[in-house]
């Protein structure tokens, strides 16, 4: 399900080194071709300042978060934070906001990790409503404000992009947000995560943003090894084991969520199988992957977010870079 919406290939930063030495390295990815970046907000650099920085050294780029947690800024500081950088670079940036997860949420913030379904959706309510210069005294389900009005007023409205796994999310990110942003998922799942996205905006197309991670390293056996202990923390985790079960990869990760269930780390690594490494991370020649990068385009993302991953020790950060741009093409 190939969209109507233009094709742009972005980056996920920030990238290695600190932050006030990729100027350069900003300008070389916008030579190369690639249209987008991306940040994120775990336990590194926050989902802003990266951004801010780009606005500034490479206009060529469109800014993007993927993601910003719904719960740990509050709702006048998030809406001044989306305003500002929305300000600083006009027409190019887009705000992606997501549930996050307990862990970052209650156990590294102190902020309890309740509905988050309800408050995701009532952050993109609040956001649309702030930005549209509305002084807001309003009962959302998960919060109140009373009598905020944002100050700064962008020259044009961010694009806001909900994080997306199963169905209710993706409806969401449909029906009320400008797209999704999906990750952890193969070329074919996208098929049927984008097409959850699509009907819930009536048949209109929408932004679908993947993270995609990719390794470009022929060392096979290597690169395997190391990719399960990445697909072991995301997928054990219960809504990630959830949205495979959803996608229909149930059978193949009993055997893993069995083991790592009983406590057994090392039986649950063994126990997935080649096929779901391949499926989920994007390895091989730089040729087989640009091939498999195409598939997710084709299936029915509009942006990626290559995410490259130093599975294999061999691999150079900065040449797979460029092996997978679109001037290596």
């Amino acid at each position: 399900m190939t969209s109507s919406l233009p094709r742009r290939p972005g980056m996920t930063v920030p990238l290695p080194g600190h932050l006030n030495t990729h100027r350069d390295r900003l300008v070389e990815l916008a030579d190369m071709g690639y249209t987008d970046i991306w940040s994120a907000e775990s336990d590194g650099a926050d989902g802003f300042t990266p951004l801010a920085l780009a606005a500034a050294w490479e206009p060529r780029l469109r800014l993007g978060t993927a993601i910003i947690p719904a719960y740990t800024r509050s709702p006048a500081c998030f809406a001044q934070s989306v305003a500002s950088l929305a300000d600083a670079a006009p027409g190019r940036f887009a705000i992606g906001i997501g549930s996050s997860s307990n862990v970052i949420v209650e156990r590294w913030n102190g902020v309890p990790f309740v509905e988050p379904y309800k408050k995701v959706r009532d952050v993109v309510r609040f956001l649309n409503d702030a930005l549209a210069g509305e002084k807001i005294a309003k009962k959302y389900d998960t919060f109140e404000v009373n009598g905020f009005k944002l100050g700064v007023r962008p020259e044009v409205k961010p694009s806001i992009l909900v994080a997306a796994l199963r169905e209710g999310m993706l409806r969401l990110a449909g029906r009320e947000a400008d797209g999704a942003i999906i990750n952890w998922l193969s070329p074919s799942d996208v098929t049927k995560v984008a097409g959850v996205v699509r009907d819930a905006a009536g048949g209109q197309d929408r932004e679908i943003v993947a993270r995609i991670f990719v390794c470009v390293s022929e060392n096979t056996d290597v690169v395997r090894a190391a990719a399960r202990f990445a697909i072991a923390a995301y997928l054990n985790v219960p809504v990630y084991a959830a949205f495979h079960e959803w996608l229909g990869r149930g059978p193949q990760l009993q055997g893993m969520w069995d083991a790592w269930k009983a406590g057994d780390r090392k039986a649950a690594l063994a126990a997935i199988p080649d096929e779901v490494v391949d499926d989920l991370v994007v390895h091989g020649s730089a040729a087989q992957c640009r091939a498999k990068i195409d598939q997710y385009f084709a299936n029915g993302v509009t942006t990626s977010s290559l995410a490259i991953l130093g599975l294999d020790p061999e691999m150079n950060f900065w040449q797979s870079v460029k092996d997978l741009s679109p001037a290596a093409a």
